[in-house]
């Protein structure tokens, strides 16, 4: 991917996306996808992972990634700022159901993959040391390694939610459904897409990552780790196939 440092960044118009150059990494990935899906164009912005990253600090109050700048506007940094962005600058196709019921049910279980706590979250900890839990601003204070009942307990949230997400789309496929929710692709499917690297990664030439993250990123080599429901291997797989872009490029 063709990056642009942040100083270039500042000025520009349009929509910028702060992402983490040279790795897949889920929360960027998903972003990503959305806007891809949608036909958004976008400046990508070189986040450096472990970095200081100050000017990215000063400009939009993060130091990690992604950020979505777009115009003047303020700085999106979670999950659901900038698919709600993504949202209001191209409606169509939407990604968030428009039935009120759907739609929490979508935002609930999407939560639970990209949110705190969520799949991401949960098994960032099981990656992290917790040498430096305890400086402040360190990346392990930063993402809740210091939370012992959370570090603890993360590898049984991690199998959890894998079983959650598998009898959702289990019951979709049931009734004859092919998405996570509902009749067409959302914003669910997505994000599954994306985090499902943190469990089975995609094969090298569809995602061409360092080795040494896609060994640790590798779930069956946790201890204790359940392995993906095949249905979700396959959803994903599929969701990349008619949806996403492949190879990754990052």
């Amino acid at each position: 991917m063709e990056y642009i440092e942040v100083e270039d960044a500042v000025a520009l118009p349009g929509l910028r996306l702060v992402l983490t150059a040279g790795v897949p990494g889920p929360w960027g990935e998903a972003a990503k996808g959305v806007l891809h899906v949608k036909g958004i164009e976008y400046t990508p912005v070189r986040q450096v992972a472990g970095g200081p990253n100050e000017t990215l600090m000063r400009w939009t109050r993060q130091n990690s990634a992604p950020v979505a700048m777009y115009a003047d506007e303020r700085p999106r940094s979670g999950w659901a700022e900038i698919l709600f962005l993504a949202e209001r600058l191209e409606p169509s196709p939407r990604l968030v159901p428009a039935d009120p019921s759907e739609r929490a049910q979508m935002l609930g279980l999407c939560h639970e993959i990209c949110g705190e706590h969520g799949l991401g979250w949960t098994r960032r900890l099981t990656l992290m040391g917790g040498d430096d839990a305890a400086q402040r601003d360190s990346m392990a204070w930063k993402y809740g390694i210091g939370e012992a009942d959370a570090v603890a307990a993360s590898v049984a949230r991690v199998n959890q939610l894998l079983a959650l997400l598998a009898d959702q789309l289990r019951t979709q496929r049931e009734a004859g459904r092919q998405y996570f929710l509902g009749e067409t692709l959302s914003a669910l499917d997505i994000y599954w897409a994306a985090f499902s690297n943190l469990i089975e990664p995609l094969p090298h030439e569809k995602s061409p990552m360092p080795d040494f993250l896609r060994k640790i990123y590798d779930y069956s080599s946790v201890q204790g780790g359940a392995a993906a429901d095949p249905l979700l291997i396959e959803h994903r797989d599929f969701v990349f196939e008619r949806h996403l872009m492949l190879p990754q490029d990052f």
